[in-house]
């Protein structure tokens, strides 16, 4: 019955701080600036640093206090002295002072929350809501954890005056009265602040996992999330990574650090030892399998040469800790104490480095539009209309890309030619990589940033698009023969689509003019003039007679049976 009583609890504290973060919202949202594409990059770099604080000293936190809460209450069954100093040591360790608590633990996750609120403004997520109910239970579970550690030194100084009796029956009492409560409030808050702490930090990997799932944005809602295989995986990756490190922490503190403790005893320097080496082995073994399902599980648009140098950085890390891990168990030596820790550490600051860079890829559409808001904001001020100064992209394409890349031939970058056709009817896709490039191609260096305004971006990938697209008529239409679905699947979609505008307007909005008048568009089609002034001069198709019959009957149909099915 208590099991389940906790397990209720929990879930409604879960559900009330969901609520609460959401009337947070107004107030972060106040909070947020239209940001450049300059500050979105540093935002990036900032959150990396600030993880750089949080998650190692969350990690040791979690590990360090569940081995804590383990061993005393062995210690507590077993009589054993040495599980219950273990206990006393690793809390004392882990926790540092209550300074620590707030710098290392709650200042860097409201850090998060607030860069996160810049990067996701206006994103159709609820990354927010969980971050900001994350942020309160680990700062709940931080009090309550810190509280368990002084509950602890307060029980050695009534062990040290146990033997102390007053005459005063009524002191007596008294002293025993706080000896149990002291002893009541260390179990229930270390209990109750490692278990709402697992909970933060499992909403935390949640909520970081769906920043790097766009398409999951608004399909989850929170129980689905967190059950998710993609949060499972890296939740118990985590898990396993916080152990490793906080016995890698208990080698380097108790044997390395300043030449290591001096009052420790034989027996208990020895189950130092022993234990410390087998929970950092165990939990580190598991880091490749996890780290490498994880990596294989990001979206196609997440990943990037990057990303997999970093995570084979984390293992190669990874396995140079088990070498040290060996020598230690079969020479029975302390000399490499530092250097586990140390090498533990910085694989996993690799893997975060991975995942920023696998969220920042994942996140560059909206990067895009965030950028937009930005330059229109700025225009505002200026007093000027957005776009003001307009270049072709033609224009800016013999400026800025012509010294590095041909349409036909490999130069600097590859050939456009060999590139371009995976952005085909991905036109913003091709425009959030111009204004954030990455490297790509192992073969290639990385494509600096241009520099261009988002509008300058858009004009060069419609640019890029029709040029591409003219120098693939001839194959793609010999290829589609004379049927309308193949010619709009080869060579209309790369530029259309019925219900977004891309490098061409959204045929639902100019198909319904020729219903009924399907000869003006087969005309149109021999040679289309430019209508529209906000979008480029389409270029001719080089199409037959009755291809261009064909692609007209199709795209006058489906637009029909699409206006039919909306209707319905």
């Amino acid at each position: 019955m208590f099991l389940l009583y906790s397990l209720w609890f929990y879930y409604q504290l879960i559900n009330f701080l969901f609520e609460l973060s959401g009337r947070k919202m107004e107030f972060l949202d106040n909070l947020v600036l239209p940001q450049s594409a300059e500050h979105i990059e540093l935002l990036h770099y900032m959150l990396m640093l600030v993880l750089f604080l949080f998650v190692p000293f969350i990690s040791v936190i979690l590990g360090g206090t569940s081995l804590s809460l383990y061993y005393r209450r062995k210690g507590f069954e077993s009589g054993n002295p040495v599980y219950l100093r273990f206990a006393k040591d690793v809390i004392d360790l882990v926790t540092i002072n209550k300074s620590m608590g707030i710098v290392l633990g709650i200042i860097p996750l409201l850090i998060c929350v607030l860069v996160f609120a810049q990067l996701l403004h206006n994103a159709n997520t609820p990354t927010i809501y969980y971050l900001v109910a994350a942020f309160f239970l680990t700062s709940i579970s931080i009090i309550l954890i810190y509280t368990y550690k002084y509950s602890l030194s307060l029980k050695n100084i009534f062990d040290s005056i146990k033997d102390f009796h007053s005459y005063d029956p009524e002191l007596n009492e008294e002293l025993n009265k706080f000896k149990k409560g002291n002893q009541s409030l260390s179990f229930k808050s270390g209990r109750y602040g490692v278990i709402i702490l697992f909970i933060s930090t499992w909403i935390f990997t949640a909520a970081v996992t769906l920043v790097t799932y766009p398409n999951k944005w608004m399909d989850e809602g929170v129980m689905f999330l967190l059950f998710s295989w993609e949060v499972l995986s890296r939740y118990i990756h985590f898990i396993t990574a916080a152990f490793a490190l906080t016995g890698s922490a208990i080698l380097f503190a108790f044997f390395y650090w300043e030449g290591g403790k001096k009052n420790i005893t034989g027996d208990y320097k020895d189950f130092l030892r022993k234990t410390a080496i087998r929970i950092t082995l165990i939990a580190a073994l598991f880091q490749p399998l996890f780290l490498l399902i994880n990596l294989f599980a990001l979206p196609k648009e997440a990943l990037s040469a990057s990303v997999f140098g970093y995570s084979f950085i984390a293992i190669f890390l990874l396995f140079l800790a088990y070498n040290y891990l060996y020598a230690m168990l079969k020479e029975s030596t302390l000399k490499f104490s530092g250097h586990v820790f140390y090498v533990l550490l910085f694989a996993l600051l690799a893997l975060i480095v991975k995942d920023q860079l696998a969220m920042g890829n994942a996140t560059r559409e909206h990067s895009s539009v965030l950028i937009a808001e930005f330059e229109k904001y700025l225009a505002e001020l200026k007093g000027t209309k957005e776009g003001q100064v307009k270049l072709s992209g033609q224009e800016i394409y013999e400026v800025r890309c012509a010294s590095c890349h041909r349409f036909d031939q490999k130069l600097v970058g590859p050939p456009y030619d060999s590139t371009l056709p995976k952005y085909e009817g991905k036109i913003d896709q091709l425009v959030s990589f111009i204004l954030n490039p990455g490297k790509v191609d192992p073969a290639y260096p990385p494509m600096p940033n241009p520099g261009l305004k988002p509008n300058e971006a858009k004009a060069i990938a419609d640019y890029e698009m029709i040029e591409h697209m003219k120098h693939v008529f001839a194959q793609r239409s010999a290829e589609a023969g004379e049927n309308g679905e193949q010619i709009f699947k080869l060579i209309c979609s790369a530029c259309h689509s019925f219900e977004k505008n891309m490098v061409g307007p959204a045929f639902n909005t100019v198909v319904s003019k020729y219903i009924g008048n399907e000869g003006n568009l087969v005309t149109f089609l021999s040679d289309p003039q430019k209508i529209n002034p906000e979008f480029p001069q389409m270029p001719n198709p080089q199409l037959s007679e009755n291809q261009r019959k064909a692609i007209s009957t199709y795209v006058i149909s489906e637009y029909q049976k699409r206006q039919g099915v909306a209707s319905k």
